[in-house]
């Protein structure tokens, strides 16, 4: 697979935390998930989540969304802590969206119809809406589909509107849950691509993106983060990790390569 992204952020910005997870713990019905996770993610960065199946990566997401509450810890967004802030207040002050693994789109509707309904939510201005809506369908490329049922589109299309409506808002802050699934290879291809203009479009966004197709997930990112038995093992850009002994012991294995 040819490298996807040419430049990686891994200097200039780290002094600038977009989101900061302190000393994270989380059970669930008396089996810990989370054990004294901290992490940090900085402006501009598209930072990979890692890990195997029930590590706590979808638990980690509905921190940061506010969707659940850590049993011990804190969430700062903007060098604000807003552990005890619900997720709509999150989503509207502090520019936040996501992109979830499956979903996103309400299926009866058409294309243009899913992106009307999100941007009637966020955009109040009617001629902005509308110059949004064409942009977002001219950026992904839906104009042949925009009249066709989300349940009629492809898993690659549909992939599309999905990402298409989380940016209705233009988040600084944009959640993408495993985003590869199910998608073929020139689908993942393209999908690859936009992620990464999306950084480029906008420096102030940050992306935090999990997924369990390692090698499709780390041509993308600035660095990534991998977790298991309830903790952070390895962290750094993806040539740092795949050389980490931790790494390949408890994720990638010895014969894991990026190309």
């Amino acid at each position: 697979m040819a490298i996807i992204k040419k430049f990686r952020i891994t200097t200039f910005k780290k002094e600038i935390n977009k989101i900061s997870l302190q000393k994270i713990s989380l059970s669930y019905n008396k089996r810990q998930i989370l054990d004294d996770v901290s992490f940090n993610i900085h402006k501009g960065e598209i930072c990979g989540l890692l890990g195997p199946n029930g590590v706590g990566k979808s638990s980690l997401f509905n921190i940061v969304l506010g969707i659940i509450k850590p049993d011990y810890g804190s969430v700062y967004i903007n060098q604000k802590n807003v552990t005890e802030i619900p997720i709509y207040k999150r989503a509207i002050d502090y520019s936040l969206s996501v992109v979830p693994q499956s979903g996103g789109t309400f299926s009866n509707l058409t294309c243009l119809e899913n992106l009307k309904a999100i941007s009637e939510i966020v955009i109040k201005n009617k001629s902005e809406r509308n110059f949004k809506i064409e942009k977002m369908i001219s950026k992904f490329e839906l104009d042949a589909v925009k009249n066709t049922k989300s349940k009629h589109l492809s898993g690659g299309q549909r992939k599309k509107v999905s990402i298409a409506m989380s940016l209705m808002s233009d988040p600084n802050i944009l959640l993408m849950d495993e985003p590869f699934q199910g998608l073929d290879i020139m689908s993942t291809r393209d999908l690859q691509e936009t992620i990464v203009s999306l950084q480029t479009e906008n420096n102030n966004r940050c992306c935090i993106i999990s997924d369990h197709a390692a090698r499709d997930l780390l041509a993308i990112t600035d660095r990534a983060i991998i977790l298991a038995n309830k903790k952070i093992v390895a962290q750094g850009t993806p040539t740092e990790l795949i050389n980490n002994t931790k790494a390949r012991n408890l994720y990638f294995g010895d014969a894991f390569k990026i190309n």
